[in-house]
C-alpha cells in the first residue's frame, strides 16, 4: 500500500509541542502534546512514519527553549539523515504572529521589522500562541537548517 506523501511542520520552542502533516501544501492533521521534547517527538514520528511517506521536514529553530530546540534538532537532524529527508528551518516569529517570545526569567525576545532579535522585558506586547499554518508553503524557510541561538549558550 501506498502511504500518503507528506511535509512535516515541528513547533518545538514553547508548550505544547506542536507537529503539522500537511500533503499538497495543505493541513491535514495536526499532533499536539505536552511534556519533554525528548518524550514526545520520538512517540509522535513512530506513529507519522508508518502512516505516512515523509518528504521535508521543517521545525522552529528559535528563539526559544534553548533545550527543547538543541533536543528536536539532533532528534529531526538524525531522522532526516537517515530517512533521506530533507531538513528546513522557520522562525519562531513567523508562527506565533511576530509577538514576544518568552526567553529566560521576565525576558522575552522580540524581533523589530528589520528582522533584528534583542532581549527584553515584556511592557504592551502579549506573547501570542504558536499555530501551525493552514498553508506549508506560507512559512519562511531560515537560510540553514542550524539552531537559531540568540543568547550565548551556557
Amino acid at each position: 500500500m501506498l502511504k500518503q506523501k507528506v511535509d512535516i511542520v515541528v513547533l518545538c520552542i514553547g508548550e505544547p509541542i506542536q507537529v503539522g502533516i500537511y500533503a499538497d501544501g495543505l493541513l491535514i492533521n495536526k499532533m499536539i502534546k505536552m511534556g519533554l521534547t525528548s518524550d514526545i517527538l520520538p512517540e509522535m514520528f513512530k506513529d507519522i512514519k508508518e502512516k505516512y511517506d515523509i518528504v521535508s521536514l521543517a521545525y522552529t529553530n528559535g528563539p526559544g527553549s534553548y533545550m527543547s530546540i538543541k533536543v528536536a534538532y539532533i532528534f529531526l537532524k538524525s531522522f532526516s539523515l537517515i530517512n533521506s529527508i530533507k531538513l528546513f528551518a522557520i522562525c519562531g516569529f513567523d508562527t506565533n504572529g511576530n509577538s514576544p517570545i518568552k526567553a529566560i526569567g521576565n525576558k522575552y525576545f522580540f524581533r523589530t521589522k528589520d528582522g533584528d532579535i534583542y532581549l527584553d522585558r515584556l511592557t504592551t506586547d502579549k506573547p501570542q500562541e504558536f499555530k501551525l499554518k493552514p498553508n506549508y508553503k506560507s512559512f519562511k524557510i531560515e537560510k540553514t537548517d542550524q539552531p537559531n541561538f540568540v543568547l550565548p549558550v551556557v
